[in-house]
C-alpha cells in the first residue's frame, strides 16, 4: 500500500467516525444511511467500506472509542486532585462529569440499544462491548477508591452496572427536562451516601498497593471471535 494512502486512513476513519455520530444523532441510526456519512464525511462508498463493514461495525467503532474516552477522563479527573480533595464526592464529580457533546452520543447509543433489543445478533455483540467497559471502569473504580482509603463491600461488576444504570437514567431525564434537572445533579446528591454504604475503610497496606496499580485507560479492543452483524 502506498505511504500516503496509509497515513490517510487514520484521518478517513476519524472523519467518518465523526460524521456518523452527528448523522445518527439527527437521522436516527436505523434512518441514516451510509451515503449520509459519506456526503458529510466528505468520502466515498470506497472509502467507507475500507474501514467498516456495516453501519453496526461503524456504531462499535464509536462506542469504542466514546468508551476509551470516559475512562481515560475519569483517570486524568482523579490524577488532578490535590490531596484534600480525594474524598468520595471528589470522586463521584470524576465520574460523573459529562462532555459537552455528551447528548449526541446519548441519543445514537439510546437507539442502538433499543435496536440490539430487538435482534439477538446484535445483543450479543452489544454485551461484549458492554463489558469491556464494564471491567475498564471496575479497574478504575476500585483503583480510585484505593486512592482516597475505601474498599469495595459489593461485587464490583455489578456495581459498574448500577453506576451506568443510574448515569443512563439521569441523562435521560436531564436532556428531557434540562433546566429542571441539569446533567449530573442527581449522581452527585445520591451517589456519595450510595458508594459510602458499600464501601468500608480500606486496611492502609492493602490500599497503597492497590492505588500503585494504574487502571489501563482503554475500554475496548478488536471484537475477536464475535459473528458479524447483519447489516440493517
Amino acid at each position: 500500500m502506498p505511504k500516503g494512502v496509509t497515513k490517510r486512513r487514520p484521518r478517513t476513519r476519524a472523519a467518518l467516525l465523526q460524521a456518523a455520530l452527528e448523522t445518527f444523532a439527527e437521522h436516527g441510526f436505523r434512518a441514516a444511511t451510509i451515503e449520509q456519512v459519506c456526503a458529510r464525511a466528505g468520502f466515498t462508498r470506497g472509502a467507507f467500506y475500507s474501514n467498516f463493514s456495516s453501519k453496526e461495525e461503524l456504531f462499535l467503532a464509536l462506542f469504542d472509542e466514546h468508551s476509551e474516552r470516559i475512562v481515560r477522563r475519569i483517570a486524568e479527573r482523579m490524577a488532578a486532585l490535590p490531596a484534600e480533595e480525594l474524598t468520595v464526592p471528589g470522586l463521584v464529580d470524576a465520574l460523573v462529569d459529562i462532555e459537552p457533546a455528551e447528548r449526541d452520543w446519548y441519543l445514537v447509543t439510546t437507539e442502538f440499544t433499543l435496536h440490539a433489543i430487538r435482534d439477538p445478533q446484535a445483543a450479543w455483540v452489544l454485551a461484549r462491548h458492554d463489558a469491556r467497559l464494564r471491567a475498564e471502569l471496575v479497574r478504575g473504580l476500585t483503583a480510585h477508591l484505593a486512592r482516597i482509603g475505601r474498599t469495595l463491600t459489593v461485587d464490583a461488576e455489578e456495581l459498574a452496572r448500577l453506576l451506568v444504570a443510574v448515569r443512563e437514567g439521569g441523562l435521560a431525564q436531564s436532556y428531557v427536562e434540562p433546566d429542571r434537572l441539569p446533567p449530573g445533579r442527581l449522581e452527585r446528591r445520591f451517589l456519595p451516601a450510595l458508594l459510602t454504604a458499600v464501601t468500608t475503610a480500606a486496611d492502609p497496606a492493602a490500599a497503597t498497593a492497590a492505588a500503585a496499580a494504574e487502571p489501563s485507560g482503554g475500554a475496548a479492543d478488536d471484537a475477536a471471535g464475535a459473528p458479524p452483524v447483519t447489516p440493517k
